[in-house]
């Protein structure tokens, strides 16, 4: 039976934060909100983690996971990145997209395309996913809460929690979350591919 949490959107609960990241530390799968949609979260080599995302989502191995980050000091441990392109993703960050990237040796092997050997990583515009990438002190492993046969990702705190109860240990609400998924540009052959068309604009990478 998974945990409700309920923050504050501007002004999240820091004793609530801590309590949902130390449930993460020790090895928890949660659903949390961000700037595009709400997104199945675990720690960083957490296996059983994946695997539970996987089976949720009916993922196969090639799924690009996405490492949620802080900032670019974080983010740049465990992508390999350019000046150019480096600049391009700064101007577009915090915000709604998903940027995929060689992955560097601190990325664990399951986690990362299987041929391509590249990571999603993003840096998301939300207060509450700030506060708990923060308290967590390391990425978030993160996947879309978007369910098999169904367009829409799930939006709400509370039908999140009676649809997913058995198979989550904790959902986090800060209040209404958007409907589309991030916008997905491959950096990984040089020149930026948009992969999916989601909250972010993706005319300036065109």
């Amino acid at each position: 039976m998974a945990k409700y949490f309920d923050v504050h959107p501007d002004d999240p609960q820091r004793r609530t934060i801590g309590t949902l990241a130390e449930m993460i530390r020790s090895g928890a799968l949660v659903a949390y909100p961000t700037d595009s949609c709400y997104a199945l979260g675990c720690r960083l080599g957490n296996r059983e983690g994946l695997e539970r995302i996987r089976t949720i989502r009916r993922l196969d191995d090639r799924h690009h996971f996405t490492l949620v980050c802080r900032d670019f000091a974080q983010l740049g441990q465990f992508v390999q990145i350019d000046n150019d392109v480096f600049r391009t993703l700064k101007a577009a960050t915090p915000g709604r997209y998903t940027f995929i990237l060689p992955a560097t040796k601190e990325v664990p092997r399951q986690l990362q395309h299987p041929k391509k050997k590249t990571v999603g990583v993003r840096i998301p515009d939300h207060t509450v996913t700030q506060a708990l990438v923060a308290e967590l002190g390391e990425p978030l492993v993160s996947s879309t809460l978007l369910l098999p046969d169904e367009e829409e990702p799930l939006t709400q705190g509370w039908e999140i929690k009676d649809r997913l109860d058995h198979v989550l240990d904790a959902v986090l609400d800060s209040g209404e979350c958007g409907t589309s998924p991030t916008t997905v540009v491959d950096f990984s052959g040089g020149a930026p591919e948009i992969v999916r068309r989601g909250a972010g604009d993706p005319s300036r990478f065109e």
